[in-house]
Formats: C-alpha cells, structure tokens, sequence
C-alpha cells in the first residue's frame, strides 16, 4: 500500500462517488437510454432557441445572481424571488445546505432508499449519514423521527423519491416538521414535483413561507430536460437564502443556463405536453410490468421501479436488456439489488422495453 503525501479530512475516502445512469453499451450502436430519469421531449424549443442566443455573449460572465431567472421562477410559482437561490443543479444545492449546516460530530439522516447525494454531501462535510428505516418502499415519518438524536442537524427527503417514484402527502410532511425539533433543518427534495398529479400532494412552499427551519431544492433536470446545462434551484427562508448565497460560488449557472431557464420556465404548454406522455406511460408500464409477475410501486416520478424474484433475476434482465442496446438502471447501490429502475421515454422507446421485458420473463432470452 502507497502512502499519501496529503491526506483529506477524514470520512472523504469513506465516499463511494457517485455513478450516473450508462448511455453505452459496448458492440451495440443504437442505444435506447431508460438509466437516468430525463426528460421524453428533450428540452422545450424555446430554451434550445434562448441558449443559442446566449451563445453569442459567451465571452462575458454570467449574472451571478441569477436575477431573471428567479424572476421566471418566482412569477411561474408564486414566489419572493429574493428568497430563492440558483445552483449548478440541485445537487450542488444540496451539498452547499450540507456543508453549511453540518460537520463533524453532526448527523444527517434520511430514509432507507433515499437519494445517494445526502449520504455523500454528509461524508464530505465530515458529518455522519443516518438512515431511518422505509416501510413498504415509503418515507416513514414515525421511523424518521424515532432516529433523530442531538446530534441531528439536518433531515433530507425526497418527495417523491428516487429511485422508490413514492411520496408523502403534505399532511405527513406537515406532521414530520412538527415532530423535529427547531434547530434541525428539514430539506424538501422536490426534483420530481412537476410530475406529481394527486391532490395530497405539496413540494413544500407553505413549509417554507411558514418558519425558518425547512428548505425547498427543485431541478431544471427533469421535466425541463436541461440535465446537460446544471440548472437547479431552492426556495429558502431568508436567513438560509442569506447563507447560501456567500457559500456558493460567484458565477454558479452559466448564461446558456439562465437564458433556457428562463424560456423553459415560461413554456407551461411544453410542460403540460410531457406532465400528459409521462401520466400515460407510467400507467401502461406499470400495468404491462404487473401483468408480466413483477411488482411496481405506483410510481409518481419519470420512472418505474420493477422488483424482481431476486437479485440474480434483476441482474439477468437487465444483461438481456442491454444486448438489445436498452438501458436502464441497476439500483444495487440503493439496496435494492432485486430491482431495476426504468425512466419513462419515447413512446417508440417505451414499447421496446416492454417488449424485450416480456421477452425475457417469457424466458425467450
């Protein structure tokens, strides 16, 4: 074993980094990409013609507040544009309440099949990540609020959840902000709110407007289809929003970003568009996957979760999948290791998995 000249603080090489969903499949040209939850459409064309636009001052720094983008965010959902903050993604959000609100000797804690950014923001922050137990693949309040210790600074959920498509309803939010205690911050990931049609449902704004201990994250990466250009954003209390901006870095979103922000925010028919296809394909994908013996979880999100007999099952199929050039994404690293995860594409897209699916529990592989 080699020494190190320099050593990085302690808990940095505890982080297992995390791997994004494949898009390449060696030997196989034509690849169908089901691995990462992004948008069917591809962005709106309104933000592909923004972005071209902004090519042509590429040469000048961007805005370093962001300032018509929250504009754009604040008008669309009613919000203080003062009180919300822009990040390269959410992800970088996440990690910037982290660092700011937690280190060593803290803990952070999240459900079981959480996203796998809180356990490594916690780590590099030299905080502990504590996991609270899921009932039936659910956030559980009762289990959340069962592990908070004094050492508890900060609680991520994400509603709904990656890679489960669950969530709670606002009254379980509610209840578990109740049920924390002040000094301990509860961080509402709502990448996937966009997409949610049921009416119990809340991302978290009334949470946010209502004391100064909830924090709200959403992304450009998902119904937007901007994945590619690292647009995320939050909605804070204004201390929280004050302490985020003199963390985050000076020119955090470039000015392609901005600009497609912008123009996509304002595009609600392109949203309602991919809202429709996504409501549709869930349904049929989870039906077409229960009728073939596996079990879903009533998805909410881009996505389906399929749970297989077991892990070597899972396994088998997605190899299958892949030498018919279809992607999707093995969720071992979330400990669900019987399970594969599919985003919701194309309609041409969708029904190739499905049929390379039914071929493969027909035993046809």
């Amino acid at each position: 074993m080699t020494s190190r000249i320099l050593t990085p603080r302690p808990g940095v090489l505890d982080i297992d980094a995390y791997v994004g969903g494949e898009s390449k499949v060696a030997g196989v040209e034509r690849i169908i990409k089901l691995s990462s939850n992004e948008g069917a459409f591809g962005p709106s064309p309104m933000a592909l013609e923004a972005m071209r636009d902004a090519a042509s001052v590429m040469h000048r720094y961007p805005d370093g507040s962001s300032s018509a983008l929250r504009a754009a965010i604040a008008e669309r959902f009613g919000l203080d544009a003062d009180r919300i903050v822009c990040g390269a993604g959410s992800d970088e959000l996440i990690s910037l309440l982290t660092y700011s609100y937690a280190g060593p000797g803290d803990e952070v804690l999240y459900s079981q099949h959480g996203f796998l950014m809180y356990p490594i923001a916690a780590k590099a922050a030299g905080a502990t990540p504590v996991k609270a137990a899921e009932t039936d693949l659910r956030t559980d309040v009762d289990n959340l609020l069962a592990a908070v210790t004094d050492r508890t600074r900060i609680v991520f959920i994400a509603n709904p959840n990656n890679p489960t498509g669950t969530y709670l309803p606002s009254s379980e939010v509610k209840r578990l902000r109740d049920g924390l205690p002040e000094n301990v911050l509860l961080v509402l990931d709502a990448a996937y709110a966009e997409f949610v049609a049921r009416d119990d449902y809340s991302p978290g704004t009334e949470l946010v407007d209502a004391g100064q201990n909830t924090a709200m994250t959403r992304t450009f990466s998902k119904i937007f289809a901007m994945g590619g250009l690292r647009v995320g954003w939050g909605y804070f209390p204004a201390e929280i929003a004050d302490v985020m901006n003199r963390v985050r870095g000076p020119f955090n979103v470039s000015s392609a970003g901005q600009a497609a922000g912008v123009a996509s925010m304002r595009d609600v028919p392109f949203q309602d568009r991919a809202r429709a296809h996504n409501l549709e394909w869930v349904a049929k994908t989870e039906s077409a996957l229960q009728g073939m013996g596996l079990k879903t979880t009533a998805s909410v999100g881009n996505f389906v979760l399929a749970r297989f007999a077991n892990a070597d099952r899972a396994l088998a199929c997605d190899t299958f999948l892949r030498s018919k050039g279809i992607i999707v994404r093995r969720m071992a690293s979330y400990g669900l290791a019987d399970c594969l995860r599919v985003s919701i594409g194309a309609a041409d897209d969708m029904e190739a998995f499905l049929d390379a699916t039914r071929a493969f529990m027909e035993g046809q592989a």
